[in-house]
């Protein structure tokens, strides 16, 4: 193309080279904008978390290399929505809640806001919690005090504090506008840089060590196979036969995980919170139309290649090293010197969880017995553990005392559980050993003897600390924008600072909730709550796409618009199925239900009562 842009004086010399640039081949505008971009690169900062590693890491655990494809599709129908936000906000101008409220539906906007906020408040709990482990687990192992005494709180309070603070003070830089948004995108494009280098250096020293990669295999997984949605992974196939009368038992706890997985995957490529963050964030950058190629150029530059490439790296290692392989300590395994492995701390709990539920399965009731006396004893020892003990006593006799009579049946229903969970057959102790919840953590060590430990645990604990730190940073950005568009207020100054602070604070109680042996897995059923409310945003980008009196002469006419209707239709509607999915997946399904039909009903009649608004109105 070579003809001349149409330029004018009122334009700043970055528009006008933006019109300029609008004209060169592909390779010229791809460098060109790469300069300029930013909100793309916030978009990768927030995505890139801890729920995209929890996503990578069971995706890999649990199907190999065959859902390979499904993260980079879930973020191209991501991408598609963001495009056209980030078209609709710089072609007109407005605010998007403003719009939405004024030209589409106030319940879409209001519901857009407060589902925003509620996930950001979430959301950050699993980031402090998994940075928080990365220091402990990855960077400073055995600094500090085992799990649950006081020396770990106490470490747990400082590194939840340094980054509580850390992230004010990057976001306080942003809040000064100018040059300090300059250095915050600078910021966080390092530190978005940071992580995939770190996973990408994993991935490069796993090739070129022991076997080397399959990397046929993995290419191959790039291919769609709808499978996986409905039965396990192939490589499960002979375990699974191994265990006769249970397999049905193991397959369908199989499906049913890898089901939760690939929604999270695919709720963690574009979340709601992500949808509020592009069109502020653009604003506040002062784009406008001339801006709008450069929107969906910035959105490949930093979102979806660094995605594309960390998460992948992630499904790599973990299928390389767990998917369908028992986890070591488990099944009787010995050192070169012959001595027994011991399996690793946190995932004693897991695997003796999927043991009883084997167990159940046979015994039925007559299981529940044994699991309650066990259950009381440890409430009582654990109890009796943080008192002061004196002279002559014991935890045991005191628990002893507190139970009475009670004490000598749970002491025999206690050892008869051991008796019968020892006695399950191996061929159900290797299966639970395959698909006991493993973490980031367990997958440095597994990589320890591959890669040598420098890449195993300091490489790999920085690559999650920054995921968690960055996105830590984004979210509470997120929440300073729905606090101050809530309440009508500037995104600037003291109220956008507190509406930040309130995603960190929330945030910062993370590591003190989120218990489990594998946290990393928490960020599944909070990343299925988010699946949830994506779709409010998704259809309300349809509607404002096709909204002539928000968009005027900028709507999208002929084919054009026919192309945008059905990618957004189509990213939409896989939303809206992904939503009712992750309902019907929950322990709350009745109460989920009712709750979608109540807002699907006042959008409805908000929306039918509703006085159109005209285009002259528009620009009022």
């Amino acid at each position: 193309m070579t003809d001349k842009p149409e330029v004018n004086s009122d334009m700043t010399s970055e528009e006008i080279y933006l019109k300029d640039l609008q004209t060169k081949p592909f390779g010229t505008r791809f460098m060109g904008y790469l300069g300029l971009s930013g909100p793309g690169w916030l978009q990768g900062a927030i995505t890139l978390g801890g729920g995209s590693l929890s996503g990578s890491l069971y995706l890999g655990v649990l199907a190999g290399f065959g859902l390979m494809w499904l993260q980079p599709l879930a973020m191209v129908m991501g991408i598609i929505m963001l495009s056209a936000i980030g078209y609709v906000s710089l072609s007109t101008g407005e605010r998007p809640f403003d719009a939405i409220n004024k030209h589409i539906n106030p319940v879409l906007g209001w519901g857009w806001a407060i589902a925003t906020m509620m996930a950001n408040l979430v959301w950050c709990m699993p980031q402090f919690a998994l940075g928080t482990a990365a220091i402990q687990q990855n960077l400073m192992p055995g600094t500090f005090g085992t799990e649950g005494t006081m020396t770990d709180f106490t470490s747990k309070l400082i590194i939840v504090s340094v980054i509580l603070v850390l992230s004010t003070v990057i976001i306080w830089s942003y809040d000064a506008g100018g040059k300090g948004i300059k250095i915050f995108e600078g910021l966080l494009k390092g530190l978005v840089g940071l992580v995939v280098l770190c996973f990408f250096g994993v991935v490069v020293k796993m090739t070129f060590s022991g076997d080397g990669l399959a990397w046929g295999s993995i290419l191959a997984g790039f291919i769609p196979d709808l499978s996986l949605m409905s039965k396990p992974s192939p490589k499960f196939q002979e375990a699974l036969a191994a265990t006769g009368t249970y397999s049905e038992f193991w397959s369908s706890m199989i499906v049913a995980d890898q089901q939760k997985v690939m929604i999270t995957a695919a709720a963690t490529a574009v979340g709601i919170n992500m949808t509020f963050l592009l069109p502020y964030s653009m604003l506040k950058k002062g784009w406008n139309k001339v801006h709008r190629e450069l929107a969906i150029y910035d959105l490949a530059q930093g979102l979806f290649i660094p995605f594309l490439i960390a998460t992948s790296c992630v499904v790599i290692a973990s299928a390389t090293q767990f998917h369908a392989t028992p986890a070591v300590g488990f099944l009787g395994e010995k050192d070169n010197s012959g001595e027994l492995i011991a399996p690793a701390g946190n995932l004693v709990g897991g695997y003796t969880k999927l043991i009883d539920k084997r167990l159940k399965e046979e015994m039925q009731d007559d299981f529940k017995p044994l699991a309650d006396a066990e259950k009381e004893l440890k409430k009582a020892r654990k109890t009796f553990k943080k008192q002061p003990l004196k002279e002559g006593e014991t935890v045991e006799t005191l628990v002893k005392a507190e139970l009475g009579k009670d004490y000598a049946v749970f002491i025999e229903r206690e050892e008869k559980l051991k008796v019968v969970r020892e006695a399950v057959p191996e061929t159900d102790k290797r299966m639970a050993a395959m698909l006991v919840k493993r973490d980031a953590f367990n997958l440095a060590s597994s990589l320890k003897e591959l890669t040598g430990p420098t890449f195993s645990q300091y490489v790999f604990g920085i690559g999650v600390l920054g995921m968690a730190v960055s996105t830590i940073i984004i979210l509470m950005l997120i929440n300073g924008f729905v606090v101050c568009e809530i309440f009508n207020l500037p995104h600037n100054g003291t109220y956008h600072r507190m509406g930040c602070l309130v995603a960190g604070l929330s945030g910062a109680m993370g590591p003190f909730l989120w218990k489990g042996d594998a946290k990393l897995w928490l960020a599944i059923p909070t990343s299925m709550f988010a699946f949830v409310l994506l779709p409010i945003a998704y259809f309300t980008f349809l509607f404002m796409m096709n909204s002539k009196s928000l968009l005027g002469e900028n709507r999208p006419k002929g084919m054009q618009r026919v192309i945008w209707n059905v990618l957004m239709g189509t990213a939409a509607s896989l939303a809206g199925i992904g939503s009712l999915w992750s309902i019907k997946s929950s322990p709350y399904a009745t109460e989920g239900f009712i709750a979608l039909g109540a807002f699907v009903a006042l959008a409805t009649i908000v929306g039918v009562m509703k006085k159109p608004v005209s285009t002259n109105d528009s620009n009022e």
